[in-house]
Protein backbone atom coordinates (compact mmCIF):
# COMPACT_ATOMS: atom_id res chain seq x y z
CA UNK A 1 0.00 0.00 0.00
CA UNK A 2 0.92 3.44 -0.58
CA UNK A 3 0.40 5.83 2.14
CA UNK A 4 0.06 9.77 1.28
CA UNK A 5 -0.50 11.96 3.83
CA UNK A 6 -3.03 14.62 2.57
CA UNK A 7 -2.50 18.58 3.16
CA UNK A 8 -4.37 18.14 6.25
CA UNK A 9 -2.41 16.15 8.42
CA UNK A 10 -3.26 12.78 10.03
CA UNK A 11 -5.51 12.18 7.16
CA UNK A 12 -4.34 10.14 4.15
CA UNK A 13 -5.28 8.65 0.33
CA UNK A 14 -4.25 4.65 0.33
CA UNK A 15 -3.41 3.91 -3.03
CA UNK A 16 -3.09 -0.09 -3.64
CA UNK A 17 0.49 -0.84 -4.89
CA UNK A 18 -0.58 -3.82 -7.25
CA UNK A 19 1.15 -6.51 -8.51
CA UNK A 20 -0.17 -7.45 -12.23
CA UNK A 21 0.11 -9.79 -15.04
CA UNK A 22 -2.04 -10.95 -18.33
CA UNK A 23 -4.29 -12.08 -15.47
CA UNK A 24 -4.79 -8.98 -13.69
CA UNK A 25 -3.52 -7.61 -10.50
CA UNK A 26 -3.24 -8.82 -6.86
CA UNK A 27 -2.99 -5.80 -4.15
CA UNK A 28 -3.56 -5.75 -0.24
CA UNK A 29 -6.53 -3.44 0.55
CA UNK A 30 -5.43 -3.44 4.29
CA UNK A 31 -2.41 -5.15 6.26
CA UNK A 32 -2.14 -4.61 9.76
CA UNK A 33 2.05 -4.71 10.01
CA UNK A 34 1.45 -1.75 7.28
CA UNK A 35 -0.60 0.19 8.87
CA UNK A 36 1.20 0.17 12.30
CA UNK A 37 4.35 0.70 10.27
CA UNK A 38 2.62 4.04 8.68
CA UNK A 39 1.49 5.07 12.77
CA UNK A 40 -1.81 4.78 11.46
CA UNK A 41 -4.66 2.97 12.96
CA UNK A 42 -4.75 -1.12 12.75
CA UNK A 43 -7.63 -2.60 14.45
CA UNK A 44 -11.01 -2.43 13.29
CA UNK A 45 -14.56 -3.47 14.92
CA UNK A 46 -16.94 -2.58 12.05
CA UNK A 47 -17.46 -2.34 8.50
CA UNK A 48 -20.09 -0.54 6.84
CA UNK A 49 -21.77 -0.35 3.32
CA UNK A 50 -23.74 2.35 1.81
CA UNK A 51 -25.29 2.61 -1.01
CA UNK A 52 -26.47 5.96 -2.82
CA UNK A 53 -29.02 5.52 -5.87
CA UNK A 54 -28.52 8.89 -7.18
CA UNK A 55 -25.89 11.19 -8.50
CA UNK A 56 -25.55 13.82 -6.19
CA UNK A 57 -25.76 12.39 -3.11
CA UNK A 58 -24.89 14.39 -0.53
CA UNK A 59 -23.77 12.06 2.99
CA UNK A 60 -21.77 13.89 6.13
CA UNK A 61 -20.46 15.68 7.58
CA UNK A 62 -20.33 12.84 10.77
CA UNK A 63 -18.43 12.14 13.10
CA UNK A 64 -18.10 10.81 16.65
CA UNK A 65 -16.64 12.29 19.94
CA UNK A 66 -14.50 10.65 22.61
CA UNK A 67 -14.52 8.10 24.17
CA UNK A 68 -16.29 7.05 20.93
CA UNK A 69 -14.73 8.58 18.63
CA UNK A 70 -13.85 6.92 14.85
CA UNK A 71 -10.96 6.01 12.70
CA UNK A 72 -12.51 5.50 9.28
CA UNK A 73 -11.10 3.75 5.90
CA UNK A 74 -13.42 4.40 3.37
CA UNK A 75 -13.18 2.78 0.05
CA UNK A 76 -15.29 2.95 -3.15
CA UNK A 77 -16.46 -0.11 -4.43
CA UNK A 78 -18.83 0.78 -6.92
CA UNK A 79 -19.62 4.22 -8.84
CA UNK A 80 -17.42 7.12 -7.87
CA UNK A 81 -17.76 9.86 -5.06
CA UNK A 82 -15.75 12.45 -3.66
CA UNK A 83 -14.78 12.09 -0.04
CA UNK A 84 -13.96 14.87 2.19
CA UNK A 85 -12.68 14.65 5.45
CA UNK A 86 -12.80 18.08 7.95
CA UNK A 87 -9.85 18.57 10.50
CA UNK A 88 -11.79 19.31 13.91
CA UNK A 89 -9.52 18.39 16.15
CA UNK A 90 -9.39 21.39 19.56
CA UNK A 91 -6.02 23.51 18.82
CA UNK A 92 -4.92 21.83 15.75
CA UNK A 93 -3.39 24.18 13.40
CA UNK A 94 -5.37 22.85 10.59
CA UNK A 95 -8.17 23.07 12.28
CA UNK A 96 -11.48 24.26 10.14
CA UNK A 97 -9.47 23.13 6.97
CA UNK A 98 -10.47 20.21 5.04
CA UNK A 99 -9.65 18.19 1.88
CA UNK A 100 -11.44 16.19 -0.70
CA UNK A 101 -10.76 13.69 -3.34
CA UNK A 102 -12.16 11.49 -5.60
CA UNK A 103 -12.62 7.41 -4.73
CA UNK A 104 -14.28 5.40 -7.27
CA UNK A 105 -13.99 1.78 -8.35
CA UNK A 106 -11.47 2.32 -10.74
CA UNK A 107 -8.91 4.12 -9.19
CA UNK A 108 -9.48 1.70 -5.78
CA UNK A 109 -8.43 4.71 -3.78
CA UNK A 110 -9.30 4.31 0.14
CA UNK A 111 -9.52 7.78 2.35
CA UNK A 112 -8.07 7.00 5.82
CA UNK A 113 -9.84 9.52 8.27
CA UNK A 114 -9.09 10.03 11.49
CA UNK A 115 -10.40 10.69 15.31
CA UNK A 116 -11.09 14.05 15.71
CA UNK A 117 -12.14 14.45 11.94
CA UNK A 118 -15.82 14.98 10.10
CA UNK A 119 -16.44 13.10 7.33
CA UNK A 120 -18.42 13.04 4.62
CA UNK A 121 -19.09 12.51 0.58
CA UNK A 122 -21.37 13.26 -2.46
CA UNK A 123 -21.55 10.93 -5.23
CA UNK A 124 -20.82 11.13 -8.51
CA UNK A 125 -22.43 8.91 -10.63
CA UNK A 126 -25.91 7.02 -9.76
CA UNK A 127 -25.57 3.60 -7.66
CA UNK A 128 -22.07 4.39 -5.79
CA UNK A 129 -21.80 1.78 -3.33
CA UNK A 130 -18.89 2.65 0.04
CA UNK A 131 -17.58 0.57 2.42
CA UNK A 132 -16.35 1.95 5.77
CA UNK A 133 -13.72 -0.17 7.96
CA UNK A 134 -14.41 1.75 11.36
CA UNK A 135 -12.27 1.05 14.96
CA UNK A 136 -14.76 1.81 17.28
CA UNK A 137 -18.88 0.89 17.56
CA UNK A 138 -21.27 3.43 16.78
CA UNK A 139 -22.81 5.46 19.66
CA UNK A 140 -25.58 7.82 19.17
CA UNK A 141 -24.93 9.42 22.35
CA UNK A 142 -21.61 10.64 20.84
CA UNK A 143 -22.58 11.02 17.31
CA UNK A 144 -22.17 14.81 16.00
CA UNK A 145 -22.41 16.12 12.55
CA UNK A 146 -21.76 19.79 10.60
CA UNK A 147 -23.70 21.02 7.90
CA UNK A 148 -22.27 20.18 4.52
CA UNK A 149 -22.73 23.99 3.75
CA UNK A 150 -21.67 25.42 7.06
CA UNK A 151 -20.07 29.05 6.21
CA UNK A 152 -17.55 28.19 9.31
CA UNK A 153 -15.92 25.86 6.69
CA UNK A 154 -16.31 26.61 3.27
CA UNK A 155 -16.02 22.82 2.10
CA UNK A 156 -15.59 23.04 -1.65
CA UNK A 157 -17.96 20.42 -3.45
CA UNK A 158 -17.69 19.78 -6.79
CA UNK A 159 -21.42 19.64 -7.24
CA UNK A 160 -24.14 20.85 -5.95
CA UNK A 161 -25.73 18.20 -3.65
CA UNK A 162 -29.32 16.84 -5.58
CA UNK A 163 -30.00 14.43 -2.35
CA UNK A 164 -29.49 15.33 0.90
CA UNK A 165 -31.41 13.34 4.36
CA UNK A 166 -33.40 15.63 6.79
CA UNK A 167 -30.66 15.23 9.23
CA UNK A 168 -28.12 16.23 6.92
CA UNK A 169 -29.80 19.00 5.79
CA UNK A 170 -30.52 20.29 9.54
CA UNK A 171 -27.36 19.75 10.97
CA UNK A 172 -26.36 22.99 13.46
CA UNK A 173 -24.24 25.91 12.33
CA UNK A 174 -20.83 25.11 14.03
CA UNK A 175 -20.62 25.61 18.07
CA UNK A 176 -17.97 24.05 19.91
CA UNK A 177 -19.49 23.89 22.63
CA UNK A 178 -21.54 21.18 21.10
CA UNK A 179 -19.79 19.92 18.49
CA UNK A 180 -16.86 19.41 20.56
CA UNK A 181 -17.89 17.95 24.23
CA UNK A 182 -20.11 15.09 24.95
Amino acid sequence: MIFTETPVPGAFLIDLEKRGDDRGFFARAFCEKEFAKAGLVDRFVQINNSLSAQKGTLRGMHYQLAPAAETKVVRCIRGSLFDVVLDLREGSPTFGKSYGAELSAENRRMMYVPKGFGHGFITLADDTEAFYFVDEFYSPAHERGVRWNDPEFAIEWPIAPVVLSEKDANQRDFDPAWHLTA
